[in-house]
């Protein structure tokens, strides 16, 4: 599962957070911002109905990318999840019985964390990649300094407040991704300005 998330942050390593989103607006907010090259897509489950966007986004991309639900803080959600073909499970928190659950259902762990404590706890619980979050209280020199003890082969993706501009100062710090929010997607937004805020994005990756 750990080089499964590598693959698809390899190929595009910023994550859609498309919290807000509704079933019926899923695949077209999906489509957008695959077709701009993001490979990730997150929807978080204190969205409307969340379950069915993720299933809707699931049939539309299969595999081409990885399919998932943030705020997860339950384990017992872990399994309605997957059942609704979601791939991945992304938390703004360091909970070991959410990461367990979902190692032992073959999904994609991404906790939350803050602080080294919280990372080694993380991935001592089985996590594949870890969330910086929220990456508003933090600097690059926060994660060049994590980076020195924390595993290389664990994924750090920063949340929080990122914007096109921001992002290269990270990457050269040594963030390994990025997670979208409302920079990228807010509710009631069309198709047409998710993938401008997605183009935007990616090509701020390579500035």
């Amino acid at each position: 599962m750990s080089e499964n998330i590598r693959d698809y942050l390899r190929q595009c390593p910023l994550v859609a957070i498309i919290r807000g989103v509704t079933p019926d607006e899923a695949a077209a907010i999906g489509a957008a911002a695959f077709d701009a090259g993001i490979r990730i897509i997150e929807v978080p489950l204190n969205s409307p109905d969340p379950l069915a966007s993720i299933a809707r986004l699931s049939t539309s991309l299969g595999d081409r990318a990885l399919i998932g639900a943030g705020t997860v803080l339950d384990p017992g959600q872990v399994a309605d999840v997957k059942e609704a073909g979601g791939r991945l499970i992304v938390s703004p928190s360091t909970d070991p019985a959410v990461i367990r659950a979902t190692v032992s259902a073959g999904l994609v762990s991404s906790p939350g964390y803050f602080t080294p404590s919280e990372a080694f706890a993380a991935i001592d619980a089985g996590a594949h990649a870890l969330k910086l979050f929220p990456a508003e209280a933090a600097t690059p020199a926060v994660i060049r300094a994590q980076r020195a003890v924390l595993p290389r082969d664990v994924p750090l993706i920063v949340v929080g407040g990122v914007k096109p501009d921001s992002m290269q100062a990270w990457l050269e710090a040594g963030a390994d991704g990025f997670g979208l929010g409302s920079g990228l997607y807010k509710p009631g937004q069309s198709p047409a300005e998710t993938a401008e805020k997605a183009r935007a994005y990616v090509a701020g990756l390579g500035r």
